[in-house]
């Protein structure tokens, strides 16, 4: 039964929501909220649900709950959907007008202040729209905080008489290799809002500048690629639906611009959010798509790691014939080495990435003894300043040798990331370990196992 909200005068009153409050049981409401805090704690959200926010949801006054509860109501009862919960879907819930003046005209709304859920999509649409003047009113313009040294694009306002030139562009072009290098060694969690703030004034330049045709297509490139990062970002913090967004806004430049390279980067990265999202046909669509871009390009490389994303989506699929062929390919692509016309970008695909993307095909394929010897390839291969994927590399391990019933090095491997939690802010990391400690909690007798959980409770409570 979906709770129901009333929007305006004459609306039916709001229809309680049973079902979340059946879930809720014989927990009083404080205990409830303090419930879905902990769930949150393990898989890297924070949100600031008390008993009132139980009691708005239960009374109905809550259709639908935005991204952060969203995605900690899913990891609480996995396998339901929002309306299973007995919401509203998102779409009926969004208050955004089909056709309408740009967002730079468009004033902040009168009335009650935004939702958290309006409040995220605005925050969305600005970033994609460059509108100073309702970034302003929401302090988007304010500085981020310094949790990490990523130069945002040029600050200074934009108007239609200003020239942008090669200066400018280089500015979106070093955010971009910042943010990239940022996330090698720390993941994105603390980088995710800062570089939203250099894709609103990429855009910014790109919708408001004046410059010639040449700068016009450096600087959509280069405001695709950032769009590209911010996704990525959002990927890596669990925030799967903003990072669709971001590739949605990346493609659509990438189409304007006729930049077939940046199409392909697109592409090979919504291939891989699919699958991490369970979509894994619209994985397998994206990840021939890109190929198809690719195919306009010089970079064995580039069809190399498009194969891999081909490869796991297929994996998750369980057919391991066509995984196989994937497989092959990539290897095929992969051993004809680099050359000049491999993207930038693709700095981080190496042979240690290459075996990180195998081990997750024979991972989702239940092939154990495989995926493990692939993910130890990986960490032996992995170059020590990239700390995110060395954390994610023993993440997989750690679940690889649970699936192969090796509880002492599910347990050993575990430990091993947690120790690495200190240097890296990245919820899908996290999110990982929390599965895997869930099921290794029957388990406390192994030795490496309670030393694992140990160390993963004190984490958490850090």
């Amino acid at each position: 039964m979906a709770a129901t909200r009333p929007d305006g005068p004459g609306s039916a009153p709001a229809a309680p929501n049973l079902v979340m409050r059946e879930l809720r049981g014989d927990l009083s409401p404080g205990e409830f909220a303090t419930a879905v805090r902990r769930a949150a704690r393990e898989i890297g959200e924070h949100v600031s649900c008390d008993a009132r926010y139980v009691g708005r949801v239960e009374a109905g006054e809550i259709r639908c709950p935005n991204y952060a509860y969203e995605r900690v109501f899913r990891h609480m009862w996995p396998g339901r959907s929002l309306e299973d919960l007995g919401f509203a879907p998102r779409s009926a819930v969004r208050r955004r007008p089909a056709v309408g003046p740009p967002l730079a005209a468009v004033a902040p709304p009168a009335g009650p202040p935004l939702s958290d859920e309006e409040r995220d999509d605005v925050r969305r649409r600005t970033f994609l729209g460059g509108s100073t003047a309702l970034a302003a009113a929401l302090g988007l313009d304010r500085p981020a905080p310094a949790a990490a040294a990523v130069p945002p694009a040029p600050r200074q306002a934009v108007d239609a008489a200003r020239k942008v030139g090669a200066a400018e562009v280089m500015g979106v072009e070093q955010a971009v290799r910042d943010i990239r290098l940022l996330d090698d060694a720390h993941g994105a969690d603390a980088l995710f809002e800062m570089a939203g703030q250099s894709l609103r004034h990429a855009y910014v330049l790109l919708n408001d500048g004046d410059y010639s045709a040449a700068t016009e297509r450096r600087l959509q490139s280069s405001a695709g690629e950032l769009a590209i990062s911010v996704g990525w970002l959002a990927h890596d913090s669990n925030r799967l639906a903003d990072a669709r967004s971001f590739y949605s806004e990346a493609l659509a430049t990438a189409r304007m611009a006729g930049d077939a390279a940046l199409e392909a980067h697109v592409f090979c990265n919504s291939a891989f959010l699919a699958r991490d999202a369970g979509r894994p046909r619209e994985a397998l669509r994206a990840a021939q798509a890109g190929q198809s871009a690719a195919r306009r390009l010089s970079s064995a490389r580039l069809r190399s790691l498009l194969a891999m994303r081909e490869a796991g989506a297929w994996a998750v699929l369980g057919d391991r014939s066509a995984c196989e062929r994937s497989l092959a390919l990539a290897h095929t692509l992969f051993d004809r080495g680099g050359s000049a016309e491999d993207p930038e970008w693709m700095s981080f695909y190496g042979e240690a990435e290459l075996a990180g993307l195998e081990a997750q095909c024979w991972s989702a394929l239940g092939e154990w003894d495989l995926a493990s010897d692939r993910a130890v390839r990986a960490m032996d291969l992995q170059d020590p300043h990239f700390v995110r994927n060395r954390a994610l590399y023993t993440a997989e391990l750690a679940h690889d040798r649970l699936g192969r019933g090796d509880l002492a090095g599910a347990g050993e491997h575990g430990t091993a990331a947690v120790a690495l939690l200190g240097q890296v802010r990245s919820a899908r990391i996290r999110g990982m370990l929390a599965h895997t400690a869930g099921r290794l909690r029957e388990h406390r007798a192994v030795p490496e196992v309670r030393a694992f959980l140990e160390a993963y409770d004190d984490a958490l409570a850090a």
